[in-house]
């Protein structure tokens, strides 16, 4: 295992393509990959099966990346941008925010289940892969601190629990919904379970985020 011996390796960085040739090159390399890895997965994909699912040259792939670790990154850093940004139906942020919540939550679920067979590669990646391991602890942080945003929004408000500390809450609450993801889009379909409901797991998911952040809901308001 090469990660093993080079702890500080780090994926190249690449500034994208400048002409709408070389955007459109890239963008049909990373789609060919991202099908390649997840019908053979990481460890049986082979650069070959990149070019020709994106029928390319070698020396066309490596004009745009240096190896199969650095499309993989290119790959998961599409995904990310999905479930980070993965746009949420029409809720005005200052009505209720139980409403608010439970849109985000949708979303999220929504776009996880699109992206779930990365998920999974990334979750095996990452377990054999420093630089791989790096960059699966960045996307986390990246969800805590949009939703540690939130919770500060929601505390200057006066609308959430005002003594949490609104960092270690999203990383819990954050963890929370990313390992129920998990367990339910990919944990369950590999073991051929039946996975708990979805509208049953969104409900209980965004109720315990309420809970936990103590939201109150408008929507019950004189009802």
């Amino acid at each position: 295992m090469p990660a093993a011996t080079e702890p500080d390796r780090e994926l190249p960085n690449r500034e994208l393509p400048t002409t709408p040739r070389g955007l459109r090159t890239r963008s049909s390399l990373v789609a060919a990959a991202r099908r390649v890895f997840e019908d053979s997965g990481y460890l049986d994909s082979r650069l070959i099966d990149i070019t020709r699912t994106a029928r390319c040259s070698a020396g066309t792939f490596y004009t745009y990346f240096t190896s199969k670790e650095e499309i993989l990154a290119a790959v998961l850093e599409q995904a990310r941008d999905d479930m980070l940004h993965p746009g949420t139906e029409r809720v005005d942020p200052h009505d209720d925010p139980v409403a608010v919540v439970a849109a985000s939550n949708r979303a999220y679920f929504e776009a996880y289940q699109r992206n779930a067979k990365l998920m999974a590669l990334l979750e095996q990646v990452s377990n054999i892969d420093p630089e791989f391991r790096r960059l699966r602890r960045e996307r986390a942080d990246a969800f805590v601190r949009r939703n540690a945003r939130s919770i500060e929004s929601l505390q200057s408000r006066g609308l959430a629990d005002p003594e949490l500390d609104p960092v270690l809450a999203s990383r819990a609450l954050s963890s929370m919904i990313s390992r129920l993801a998990f367990n339910h889009f990919v944990v369950d379909a590999a073991d051929d379970r039946a996975p708990a409901e979805y509208e049953s797991l969104l409900a209980t998911a965004t109720r315990l985020w309420v809970n936990a952040l103590r939201l109150p809901n408008t929507s019950e308001k004189g009802g």
